[in-house]
């Protein structure tokens, strides 16, 4: 038993050696390769389905298959990180931007140096994830920020901070994903030099291609019949996300103005009270309390509204853009699922168009009117309907793998994409908590010492009554001693 086992693995790891050389080579079609079912994990799929016939990128796929397993079986094990920081504003007579830079440490094989340093724009940025969405079409990429604010200058520090965080974080993002990490663009907006960088981004793709590809996969979702419920569900979750992080984004903005107007005031309201008090000797502490206290509350709002706007916004932001990267990848994979059902239909129906040819009579068809012999014109229409019904097969084939490579890539992102956001609203909503506990709590000491100062304070009136009382004291003293009524001394 033992023995026969051996054999038996050796076998398949021959047979294994065999097609993986004849892949290399070119002389196998590796998207014909069946895939193996039972616990194949998405890379696996991966590596079967996409691998193409060129030698250097078969390579390429190698190595991104061994570095996702080696990631798969260690979470922990890293090997590229990737830092964006040091942003800085160029001034020119046409034009003015501002470049970060992009920091690599890496022990990939695939990078010729450990680590490398370069400067890119906003506008290099936008170039990686267009080309990261066309090559890793059935992968979720994470969205970069938006180009322009409404409420801040584009060119000023404080949105070249926030943007540079959140460039940050989608490269970070890119480096911890088992597959797209591994791609060649990502290598090239590492690694290249400035007109290197240029010169590859020239040679992309038109807009009008980019338009079509969208409006396909727009219509696709209408065309599909048997979507999976699975799919559906995630369809529908990630609308009803999107939606409520929108209302969260948009309530938070009008809380934001309002605090921040709510500083402003209490910043001017500070000092009405001790102008107030310059006229008013009687109250000048009590007024002059009044007056710091409003101003140590006007600085916890001014802190906290500065924390929520460059922290709590800009991640509620990313996620209601992620919700339209995860929308348009689940486009996509419809997209890919009708190609697969239309060329299942095609195939029945030249099936059934076969079948029709065999049992018909060809004596009235054209070519027999023609002159031609009836069998043959039916010979001649099965081997054509045989050609065909060959070349579909195989197309409907190559699409069903395409479409379990992209169901198991959505599926795996998704988990991925499930646990970020997980410990991302945790930190944000715990940020925005105790950035708020913070403010009100500094609020609540400041009014607390105010109110102290309050109750020292002795009123004028009360001073005079007490000053009358102690002189009338030594006064009712003497009429108990002379034995006098008390009526006729006040009298």
């Amino acid at each position: 038993m033992i023995i026969s086992t051996l054999s038996a693995n050796m076998a398949d790891e021959a047979e294994g050696e065999s097609t993986t050389n004849n892949v290399r080579e070119g002389t196998i079609d590796p998207l014909q390769i069946p895939v193996s079912s039972g616990t194949d994990d998405e890379e696996d799929i991966i590596a079967v389905i996409r691998a193409p016939s060129s030698s250097s990128n078969a390579n390429a796929s190698t190595t991104a298959l061994m570095g996702s397993l080696k990631l798969e079986e260690d979470p922990d094990i890293k090997d590229l990180f990737i830092t964006v920081d040091d942003f800085q504003k160029h001034v020119f007579k046409i034009d003015t931007y501002i470049t970060y830079r992009v920091f690599t440490r890496t022990t990939r094989s695939s990078f010729d140096e450990p680590e490398y340093s370069v400067r890119r724009r906003y506008q290099d940025f936008l170039w990686l994830r267009q080309k990261l969405t066309e090559t890793e079409e059935t992968h979720i990429i994470p969205p970069l920020p938006e180009k322009h604010s409404m409420r801040m200058d584009r060119l000023s520090k404080v949105f070249a901070r926030i943007r540079q965080t959140a460039l940050h974080k989608f490269m970070q993002r890119i480096s911890e994903h088992p597959v797209v990490s591994f791609n060649e663009y990502l290598k090239i907006f590492l690694t290249a030099k400035a007109w290197e960088l240029t010169t590859h981004r020239k040679a992309g793709a038109g807009i009008v291609s980019r338009i079509g590809s969208t409006i396909k996969t727009t219509t696709s979702a209408l065309m599909l019949k048997n979507r999976s419920p699975e799919f559906t569900i995630m369809t529908e979750y990630i609308g009803m996300f999107g939606d409520k992080m929108s209302s969260v984004d948009r309530i938070s903005q009008r809380i934001l103005k309002e605090q921040s107007d709510m500083g402003t005031e209490l910043e001017t309201y500070g000092p009405t009270y001790r102008l107030w008090a310059n006229s008013e000797s009687e109250l000048t502490e009590t007024l002059g309390g009044l007056g710091d206290c409003l101003d140590k509350c006007a600085k916890p709002y001014k802190d906290m509204t500065e924390n929520t706007e460059l922290h709590f916004l800009p991640a509620a932001k990313e996620y209601i853009l992620y919700a339209d990267a995860v929308k348009s990848t689940l486009k996509k994979r419809d997209f890919i699922q009708m190609e697969y059902e239309l060329a299942c239909e095609e195939l029945t129906r030249k099936k059934n168009e076969r079948e029709h040819v065999k049992i018909s009579d060809q004596n009235y068809s054209l070519g027999a009117i023609m002159g031609k012999d009836p069998n043959d014109v039916k010979e001649a229409k099965s081997t054509r309907l045989d050609t065909q019904i060959e070349k579909l097969q195989k197309q409907v084939d190559y699409l069903s793998d395409r479409t379990e490579v992209a169901n198991a890539d959505i599926k795996a992102d998704m988990e991925r994409w499930q646990r970020n956001k997980r410990k991302d609203m945790k930190e944000m909503f715990t940020g925005l908590a105790k950035n708020q506990v913070e403010c009100y709590k500094q609020c609540l000491d400041a009014w607390e010492e105010v109110i102290e100062v309050l109750k020292s304070d002795r009123k004028p009136h009360e001073e005079l009554g007490n000053s009358l009382f102690e002189m009338s004291e030594p006064s009712m003293h003497a009429a108990k001693e002379n034995n006098l009524p008390q009526n006729d001394l006040k009298e």
